[in-house]
């Protein structure tokens, strides 16, 4: 029986650097090797927002408007997960995908080690300083915080 790959985890959200950080990922460790040959197991995660964090609080009408606004982030994920599989395209057979409600730094970093990776691929968003202090900087928390190594991948700049 042969050994269990190691998992390369790569986390997506609805940007452009993350598509980009997932189709570099499958054109140097997947597409060019045969399914037999292919040196990791490929699980995608993508964090969901809470309903909650996306309308803020509480205040009047957020019960109403709370099954709303779950249900164009559910349909949100949908699209992100498709695009995934869509850009795996037939590189890879065997994919787990995680879909996950929270914060994606929490999200990635608990995801490592419920499935034993070796590896977190992020993108980059390419933001500066001061955006990075006010939003946080996911693939810099998962640096430090994922207890498996990080790649962090970015878009090289078009040269206009």
């Amino acid at each position: 029986m042969a050994a269990e790959k190691p998992v390369m985890m790569v986390g997506i959200d609805d940007s452009e650097h993350s598509f980009y950080a997932l189709q570099w990922t499958i054109d140097r460790f997947f597409a060019s090797f045969s399914e037999e040959q292919q040196p990791y197991k490929l699980v995608i995660v993508h964090s969901k927002p809470a309903p909650a964090s996306v309308i803020g609080l509480a205040g009047p009408g957020a019960a109403e408007v709370l099954p709303f606004v779950e249900m164009d982030l559910k349909r949100a994920a949908t699209r992100v997960v498709e695009k995934a599989k869509e850009v795996i395209g037939k590189a890879v057979k065997e994919i787990t995908v995680d879909v996950v409600e929270g914060d994606a730094r929490n999200v990635l970093c608990d995801a490592v080690d419920r499935h034993h990776a070796t590896v977190l691929v992020v993108g980059s968003h390419g933001y500066g300083a001061l955006k990075r202090a006010v939003l946080g900087s996911v693939s810099d928390y998962c640096a430090h915080h994922a207890h498996c190594n990080v790649m962090i991948v970015k878009k090289p700049k078009t040269k206009n």
